[in-house]
């Protein structure tokens, strides 16, 4: 049995009223040349009191990268992956995947377009058991974004999963993505590069995770600053999403795993006792003597 499972059992078995979000989550960083701003979100991450782990997986980068995330293992907390070649932000995430124990995990961007003060009410619906996978919902609690065409595409490839996959989200392209570590590491994640972020939403839905959403705060950086994200990504992420709708079950996942029918059944009956909770009275009625 995995770690992440182990722990879950134990956050399971606590009564909802004394849960919490302490040392639950295992924070993914994926990095290229980032070298101003490694190092301060590795800090200002380790600073929330619900992270257990922080793995930065450097990609090659061509700047001082690498060494300012190393100096950041003075943390017993932080470990740094190292890329010989660039290979992409999906690969990344994937090095830095193998690496997780904690029962959660989200990926942190290396800038701080994302902000991790939301991290607990990210991992929230998860400890109460409504849900086993989270996104981070841009541009209700608050944004500032730098072009208008980058919101329009965002909303296309949304819409377009919407369609595809009969679901509603709003926001699939968001770089704040919560869910079991042992429910990631089921997903058979292929992608290499930005195509990441549509796959993984992709094979969540069509396994039939319900994603649960909430705000967050988001600052989006310019082309000037490091952005790296463009609309050929956009077209790609269309691409992404119609391969994974029309794919077979067996190409993308393999075997039936039986993992998920019981995960979807146990939040099912979670979320129904929730509701007969209640329903139950409380206290004395009026037909009460």
């Amino acid at each position: 049995m995995e770690r992440a499972d182990i722990n879950w059992g134990r956050m399971q078995s606590d009564h909802p009223a004394t849960r919490t979000a302490a040392h639950v989550l295992g924070v993914i960083v994926p990095a290229y040349n980032e070298e101003r701003s490694i190092e301060r979100v590795v800090r200002r991450v380790l600073q929330e009191p619900s992270v257990e782990q922080v793995v930065v997986v450097d990609d090659c980068s061509s700047d001082g990268t690498l060494e300012a995330a190393r100096r950041c293992t003075d943390d017993p907390r932080v470990l740094v992956k190292h890329h010989e070649v660039n290979r992409g932000k999906g690969a990344a995430v994937r090095t830095g995947l193998e690496a997780i124990t904690a029962p959660l995990v989200i990926i942190q961007d290396a800038d701080l377009e994302y902000d991790p003060s939301d991290y607990n009410k990210l991992v929230s619906p998860i400890l109460r058991g409504r849900a086993d996978v989270v996104y981070g919902i841009r541009g209700f609690a608050g944004q500032s974004a730098y072009s208008y065409w980058f919101v329009v595409g965002n909303r296309v490839v949304t819409t377009a999963t919407n369609i595809l996959f009969n679901c509603y989200i709003q926001d699939m392209e968001t770089g704040y993505k919560v869910m079991r570590t042992s429910l990631m590491r089921r997903l058979g994640l292929r992608g290499t590069r930005f195509d990441i972020e549509p796959e993984i939403t992709g094979r969540i839905v069509r396994l039939g995770y319900r994603i649960y959403e909430v705000p967050i705060d988001y600052a989006a950086r310019t082309r000037a600053q490091g952005k790296k994200l463009t609309w050929r990504d956009g077209i790609k992420a269309l691409f992404v999403l119609m391969r994974i709708r029309l794919a077979t079950d067996r190409s993308l996942f393999g075997e039936r795993d039986p993992y998920h029918e019981e995960r979807i059944n146990q939040l099912t009956e979670s979320l129904m006792a929730r509701g007969a909770e209640k329903e139950t009275p409380v206290g004395p009625t009026r037909d009460s003597p």
